[in-house]
């Protein structure tokens, strides 16, 4: 699925993005945005193996909720100097990609079970 390797490569942007925070974040920002940001693709995937659209629908819903959650901390971060405007707009702009890419996908899903 698009979706779910779109997600994947946010994921693995937001470990490299964090990976040079300071160690004082590393309870704190660092694992919070680490987390918010595989939610999105393990949802996605743990949608995908359940058995209904409903189910799925549900977990895709999930998954939006991180990707918006993740969103606030890319903004958190760059407001604290911790990655800087650039990383920030990469990020925000593939959450943002991603995030259309998973409405439309979910309507599709509604459209197909109606």
């Amino acid at each position: 699925m698009k979706i779910w390797n779109k997600a994947i490569d946010i994921c693995v942007d937001v470990y490299k993005a964090t990976a040079h925070f300071p160690p004082t974040e590393t309870y704190g920002l660092t694992a919070q945005i680490r987390r918010s940001s595989a939610s999105i693709p393990s949802n996605i995937a743990e949608g995908a193996g359940r058995n209904s659209n409903k189910e799925f629908i549900h977990f895709l819903g999930i998954a939006t909720g991180s990707a918006y959650e993740l969103q606030t901390q890319v903004i958190i971060s760059e407001k604290l100097h911790l990655i800087n405007a650039e990383q920030s707009e990469y990020l925000t702009h593939n959450i943002n990609e991603l995030l259309k890419m998973t409405y439309a996908f979910k309507e599709n899903i509604k459209n197909r079970t109606l």
